[in-house]
């Protein structure tokens, strides 16, 4: 089963785009469920996601990327 990791689209008022600082995480690594896995910056804020799933990390949007809210940005292939 895949579980995309999206940005989230209510969590800042006014720009519509934000800016991945990084991933905690290789690209294929194994991720757990709850844990820090990525850091966005938007609206002059540092925002952190965490793994919506446990399973193997896909990163579809690299470091520097600029994304906009409800974007999928990565995905996680559970067991």
């Amino acid at each position: 089963m895949r579980v995309d990791i999206v940005v989230p689209p209510d969590l800042w008022d006014t720009d519509d785009e934000g800016v991945i600082l990084t991933w905690v995480y290789a690209d294929g690594a194994t991720v757990q469920k709850g844990k820090l896995i990525t850091e966005l910056m938007v609206e002059k804020a540092q925002l952190e996601l965490v793994a919506p799933a446990s399973g193997r990390l896909r990163i579809l949007a690299p470091p520097d990327s600029v994304v906009k809210r409800g974007q999928v940005i990565g995905r996680i292939e559970t067991v």
